[in-house]
C-alpha cells in the first residue's frame, strides 16, 4: 500500500502557523477524548492505544484492521513484552473510528522512507505526527507496516513508557525510590519491604502522568514475549465462525441491495426502465446515480434477480476503444517518442550501453491489470435515523471510510458512526480511496426508513476493480568481456509511481544504471495491490539479470552473487536459500530451478523455486525455498504464514490472473475466467528461513511476494529454454525454444 507524498506535504502544510503549543494542546486533547471512549472507571489510558483496566488485564486497542496478517498478536506481544505483562491477561481490540486514535507512527514511518531522512523525521515532535495523523485522517492497515512502525516505534514506546508510570506512581505511593522497584505479573514490587501495588491498583494515577517519549525498550537478552511462536489470537473466531465480517452484519428490518456500475470506467448512466425490476418480488427501490444504477430488496436473491432484470444503458466517455493492446501500444510510443516523467540512476548509461567491446543485452517485458480477488466482495451496511448515519464494515482504513462517509452524506463528524469489522481479504483494494461502496450505500441508507447492507456481486467487484497496474518495461543492460553488467536502463511505463522509483532501484553493484518512468494512465482505477511497485519491477529486474547470466555464460546465483556486496545482507539471503534449495545438485529429468532476490519494505526475500511443465502446458511447482531477512522477529509462526501467503499469491497472479480490456470494458467476471491457483496446483513443499540480522525491523505482509514470479519463469527457463517476459505464464510454458 502506497502512501502518496503529496498527502503527507497537505498534512504539514495544514499545522502552519498552528505553534507547537497549539499542537500540544490538540494532541493532549485527542488523549483525553480516546481515554473518555474505552477506559471506566479506575481504569488507566495511556497514549490513546494502551488500557490498564482496574483488574489489572491490558486491552490494546490497535488501529489497523484484521485483514488475515495476524498483527494484531504481534502487536500484543510487543505490548507484552514493554509492561511485563501476562500473557493471559492480554487481549485486542479495535480501535474506534474516531479522530483521537488516529495512527502517527504511520507518519513517521512513511515520511521516514520517503524523505531518506530518517534522523530529520526522528527529531520530529509526536504532538506535529499527531496533528497530522488527525489532519489527514491516517488509520491504515496496508505497507506492511503494522508492526515495524505502529509496533516498533509505537506500541513498544508507549507500553515501556506506561511502565515507567506505574512505577513512578508506585514509588510515590509507597515512599520509595523508583530505582528499587521492579514489574513483573502486572504488580510493581518493593522487594525490600515486600510490598506491591497492581497495576490496577496504579493504572489511573500512572495515565495522568506524563509518558516519557523515549523511554528505553527491553533488550532481546531478555525477552519473553517477542520472537516466540505464540499463536494467533484470531483464528480460533475464524474457524468456528464467530468473527464478525461486514457480509456478517444483520439488523432488524434491514434491506439488501446490490449495484451495477458502467461497464466502461467513466461512463455515466444515460437511462434506465425501472419496472422489470420493480415486478421482481421483494425489490422495493430502484436507486440512480451518476454512474450507476442500484436495486434495493428484502434479501440478496431478489435484489440481484431485479438488478439483472434492468437494461441500464451507459455511456462510455468517450473510452470506447480502449484495449489491452492499445495501453501497450501507447507504452511503446511513449518510449519512442516521450519524454520520461521521472528519472533516476548514477554513471553516464547512454555512452556505456553503446561502448565498444561489451555485449548489449535488451528485453522487454509486460505485465497485466491485476484484480484483488478478495474473498469478500463489498459489504458495507448503513443506517440512516434522526439525524445520525452509523456504517458497518471490513475496510482498511476505519477512520477515513467514515470520513468519506461524512463527505457523502453532508452530515457533522460526529453525527456520523463507522463500526470497524474484519477484512474479508483486502490487499488494498479496501482502502478508503478506492471505495466507491461507501457513497453508493450512503445515498441509498439516506433515502430509506431501514437499514440496508450494500453487497456487491462477484461479477460487479471483477469490472470496477482498482486494479494493480498494466505496466511494461524495455531493459537494456551492457557487459563487460568477463561478463559482468556495465550499464543497466530500465524505460519502465505505469501509472503514477507514488514511491519515487524505489522499486526499480538496484541493489546490484552496477556503476551506470538508470530508470526512465513513462507515465501512462487508462480510464482505469489503478490501485495499491500487494507488495505495490515491488511486483512488476521484482518481475523485470530478476528476469533480466537471469538472462544477462545466460549471456554470460554463468551459473545465474552465482552472477547475482558476484553483483551484491560482499558479505552484505543481500549476499547473506542470497546464498541461505540457494544452500536450503541444494543449488547446483542434479534434479529429476524435466525439472529446473529458478531464483530471484528482491528487496521491498525495509525486507530481503530470495526465493528459489523447482518447476516443470505440465502436459497441457500449464506450469506445475513442485517446490519453493525462501530466506529472509527482515530484522528481527516478533513471531516466528505468523511470520511464516505470511512469506508462505506471499508465495502462493505470487505464484497464482504468475501463472493464471490478468484483467484484460476490450472497448474499454474489463472482460473477466467471476473466477472462471480469472483463475486464482487452487491447493491442487500449489507447491507441496515450502521451506522458509529467517535470517538472523540486526537490520531494522522490516515488514513481513508483502515481501515474500514478489520474488514469485520471476523465480518461476526463470525455473521453467531452465527446462524449456524460453523464456517467459509477459505474464500471466498460462500456456506459455509448453514450447521449447
Amino acid at each position: 500500500m502506497g502512501v502518496k507524498r503529496r498527502a503527507f506535504l497537505i498534512g504539514t502544510a495544514l499545522v502552519a502557523g498552528g505553534g507547537i503549543f497549539g499542537l500540544k494542546w490538540a494532541d493532549g486533547s485527542a488523549r483525553e477524548r480516546a481515554g473518555q471512549l474505552t477506559a471506566g472507571e479506575g481504569d488507566g489510558s495511556f497514549g490513546t492505544w494502551i488500557k490498564i483496566g482496574a483488574d489489572s488485564h491490558i486491552t490494546l486497542y490497535t488501529p489497523h484492521i484484521d485483514m488475515g496478517t495476524g498483527t494484531g498478536t504481534a502487536l500484543a506481544q510487543m505490548v507484552a513484552e514493554e509492561l511485563d505483562a501476562d500473557w493471559d491477561k492480554v487481549k485486542v481490540e479495535s480501535a474506534p473510528a474516531e479522530t483521537a486514535f488516529a495512527n502517527p507512527v504511520l507518519g513517521r514511518g512513511f515520511l521516514s522512507e520517503m524523505a531518506g531522512s530518517p534522523r530529520m523525521v526522528a527529531a520530529m515532535p509526536e504532538s506535529l505526527l499527531s496533528f497530522i495523523a488527525r489532519a489527514m485522517p491516517l488509520q491504515i492497515t496496508g505497507g506492511s507496516s503494522a508492526v515495524r512502525f505502529t509496533g516498533q516505534m509505537g506500541m513498544r514506546v508507549v507500553a515501556a513508557g506506561a511502565r515507567l508510570a506505574l512505577i513512578e506512581e508506585a514509588a510515590e505511593r509507597l515512599g520509595v525510590p523508583s530505582a528499587e522497584l521492579s514489574t513483573a505479573g502486572h504488580k510493581v514490587s518493593h522487594t525490600k519491604s515486600g510490598k506491591s501495588l497492581s497495576y490496577g491498583e496504579l493504572a489511573a494515577g500512572a495515565a495522568t502522568r506524563d509518558l516519557a517519549e523515549t523511554p528505553k525498550l527491553k533488550t532481546p537478552d531478555t525477552y519473553r514475549h517477542i520472537g516466540k511462536p505464540v499463536p494467533r489470537g484470531d483464528i480460533p473466531g475464524k474457524v468456528d465462525g464467530t468473527t464478525r465480517y461486514g457480509m456478517d452484519v444483520t439488523l432488524p428490518d434491514m434491506r439488501v441491495a446490490t449495484v451495477m456500475a458502467a461497464p466502461v470506467r467513466g461512463g455515466k448512466l444515460e437511462s434506465v426502465d425501472e419496472k422489470p425490476a420493480l415486478a421482481i418480488k421483494g425489490v422495493e427501490k430502484v436507486v440512480k446515480m451518476d454512474d450507476a444504477v442500484i436495486v434495493v430488496a428484502t434479501g440478496y436473491w431478489p435484489a440481484i434477480k431485479g438488478l439483472r432484470a434492468l437494461s441500464p444503458k451507459f455511456s462510455d466517455s468517450g473510452h470506447g476503444d480502449l484495449s489491452t493492446a492499445s495501453i501497450f501500444a501507447k507504452h511503446d510510443a511513449m518510449r519512442k517518442d516521450g519524454k520520461p516523467d521521472d528519472s533516476a540512476g548514477e554513471g553516464d548509461v547512454e555512452n556505456e550501453l553503446t561502448a565498444t567491446g561489451t555485449k548489449l543485452v535488451e528485453a522487454a517485458y509486460r505485465v497485466p491489470f491485476l484484480h484483488h480477488a478478495t474473498m469478500e466482495p463489498f459489504a458495507v451496511t448503513a443506517h440512516y435515523k434522526d439525524g445520525k448515519l452509523e456504517l458497518w464494515g471490513g475496510l482498511q482504513d476505519p477512520l477515513a471510510s467514515k470520513m468519506a462517509a461524512v463527505k457523502a452524506s453532508g452530515l457533522d463528524e460526529d453525527a456520523v458512526t463507522f463500526h470497524p469489522l474484519t477484512l474479508g481479504g483486502g490487499f488494498g483494494r479496501k482502502l478508503p480511496m478506492y471505495i466507491e461502496a461507501i457513497p453508493q450505500v450512503v445515498k441509498v441508507a439516506m433515502e430509506l426508513p431501514h437499514p440496508v447492507k450494500l453487497i456487491w456481486s462477484r461479477e460487479e467487484d471483477v469490472a470496477q476493480g482498482a486494479y494493480r497496474a498494466q505496466a511494461s518495461t524495455v531493459m537494456k543492460a551492457a557487459l563487460r568481456p568477463d561478463g559482468t553488467i556495465n550499464a543497466w536502463q530500465n524505460n519502465y511505463a505505469q501509472p503514477a509511481d507514488d514511491g519515487g522509483g524505489a522499486a526499480a532501484k538496484l541493489f546490484y553493484t552496477i556503476p551506470h544504471y538508470a530508470q526512465d518512468h513513462y507515465q501512462h494512465v487508462s480510464n482505469q482505477t489503478v490501485g495499491s495491490w500487494r507488495s505495490v511497485n515491488a511486483t512488476q519491477h521484482g518481475f523485470y529486474n530478476e528476469s533480466f539479470i537471469d538472462e544477462l547470466a545466460h549471456a554470460a555464460g554463468a551459473d545465474p546465483y552465482q552472477y547475482r552473487r558476484k553483483h551484491l556486496t560482499e558479505g552484505g545482507r543481500h549476499q547473506k539471503v542470497l546464498d541461505a536459500v540457494a544452500k536450503d534449495a541444494a543449488w547446483g545438485t542434479p534434479l529429476p529429468a524435466g525439472r529446473g530451478r529458478g531464483i530471484a532476490i528482491v528487496e521491498c519494505f525495509g525486507t530481503i526475500c530470495a526465493h528459489v523455486i523447482e518447476a516443470s511443465v505440465k502436459e497441457d502446458g500449464s506450469p506445475k511447482v513442485h517446490a519453493v525455498w525462501a530466506a529472509v531477512d527482515c530484522g528481527p522477529v516478533v513471531n516466528p509462526l505468523n511470520a511464516e504464514a505470511q512469506v508462505m501467503g506471499g508465495i502462493v499469491m505470487g505464484l497464482s497472479a504468475a501463472i493464471g490472473e490478468a484483467i484484460t480490456l476490450d472497448k474499454g470494458a474489463v472482460q473477466q467476471t467471476s473466477f472462471g475466467d480469472y483463475p486464482i491457483l487452487k491447493m491442487a496446483d500449489s507447491p507441496p513443499t515450502v521451506s522458509v528461513r529467517f535470517l538472523a540480522s540486526d537490520a531494522p525491523m522490516g515488514g513481513l505482509g508483502e515481501p515474500g511476494l514478489p520474488p514469485a514470479a520471476p523465480a518461476l519463469a526463470n525455473a521453467l527457463f531452465a527446462v524449456t529454454g524460453k523464456r517467459i517476459r509477459t505474464l500471466p505464464f498460462l500456456n506459455q510454458a509448453g514450447a521449447k525454444a
